[in-house]
């Protein structure tokens, strides 16, 4: 048997080999991918892309997008720079096996317009450390905490740039106070709710570097209906 999966995603116009034991990517990739709603022509830079997922469907959702995609764990880069070349996206992501508190601009020419994070949501020291290393070091601050993302975020973005992630919500205030220590004013948040009959579980963020202080609170997002299907809203953002 295979160690990678190969899958379709948005009515098969995405195809992805994921690690069938280690880091595969949840519904929170497709949440921030939706939400980072980038520009054409934006220099973008991806932190922490595991198999390439949220780059591919940015670049597939949006033309003339240049893309940065940084992956710390070699196995995870190599996977998803053969994502990149099985969707054809070469042209517009470049998958970058390194750590991400060793970028500087002058490796992308320059600053981003867009930065997106899908980081690992727990401290070392908080719950159940997964056994499987890839999943352990995409769950829990072990390569990167909150802080290497944020300030890897304020060094590469230009001024006016947007930062958006996808975080656990009870580590909101963490990432709200570092965001402005690091000079990336929070504009945006809201919340997600399994369903209605739940507690917030995450929440989407977005930021502008330099920006003026006034954060504006979304609706929620809600995943699933009653009947345990994604909701419609959800279901649109399977779509490109």
């Amino acid at each position: 048997m295979s160690s990678f999966t190969t899958d379709t995603f948005f009515d098969g116009k995405i195809r992805v080999m994921q690690n069938r034991r280690g880091y595969r990517f949840s519904i929170d990739a497709v949440l921030l991918a939706y939400h980072a709603n980038p520009h054409t022509g934006d220099k973008v830079l991806d932190l922490g892309t595991g198999c390439g997922i949220i780059s591919i469907v940015m670049a597939c959702r949006c033309d003339g997008l240049e893309i940065f995609a940084v992956e710390v764990q070699t196995e995870l880069a190599d996977l998803a720079a053969a994502n990149v070349q099985q969707n054809r996206l070469e042209d517009h992501i470049e998958i970058l096996g390194m750590d991400m508190k060793l970028l500087t601009p002058q490796m992308i020419s320059g600053p981003c317009d867009l930065i997106v994070s899908n980081p690992p949501y727990h401290r070392p020291g908080s719950g159940r450390i997964n056994p499987d290393p890839q999943r352990a070091i995409a769950r829990h601050e072990i390569k990167a905490n909150l802080v290497d993302v944020l300030q890897t975020a304020r060094r590469m973005l230009r001024t006016g740039g947007r930062f958006v992630t996808i975080f656990t919500a009870e580590r909101t205030t963490d990432i709200l106070s570092q965001m402005r220590i690091e000079q990336i004013e929070p504009k945006m948040i809201r919340m997600i709710h399994s369903n209605q009959d739940t507690d917030a579980g995450l929440i989407l963020i977005e930021g502008a570097k330099g920006g003026r202080p006034g954060l504006k609170a979304g609706p929620p997002l809600f995943i699933y209906n009653e009947q345990g299907a994604y909701t419609e809203e959800v279901q649109r953002m399977f779509e490109l």
